[in-house]
């Protein structure tokens, strides 16, 4: 499945904002990216990864969609999922995580560039 951004769309957001060190950030967007590809992509209810990097090197943001709260932790209780998150906390100077849900959307109008060219 692919991302979807809808207030209609049966899923929990799970965004978690890394707080790194800017010689860190290629490392924990190494770090996610490994652990999602090898442990989150197969348990059951993941729906999605978005990983971004700040301009700055100072953030690095994980966006998770989920098919329910349950789904979302059962991580916690996944041996494999916890290993990898507990590698990325040398790295790491905080972390602020939540779930969400999407409750609005605002798409640009027909006829308008979403992006200036």
């Amino acid at each position: 499945m692919s991302t979807t951004i809808s207030e209609s769309a049966p899923l929990l957001t799970f965004i978690n904002v890394f707080r790194v060190e800017p010689e860190n950030q290629e490392r924990v967007i190494g770090l996610l990216t490994t652990a999602t590809d090898q442990v989150m992509r197969a348990l059951p209810g993941f729906i999605s990864a978005n990983i971004h990097r700040s301009l700055d090197g100072r953030h690095v943001v994980n966006y998770v969609q989920w098919k329910s709260q349950a789904h979302f932790e059962a991580i916690f209780t996944n041996e494999a999922a916890t290993t990898h998150m507990k590698a990325l906390r040398p790295y790491l100077v905080s972390s602020e995580r939540n779930l969400y849900q999407v409750v609005s959307t605002h798409p640009a109008q027909m006829g308008e560039a979403s992006c200036p060219a």
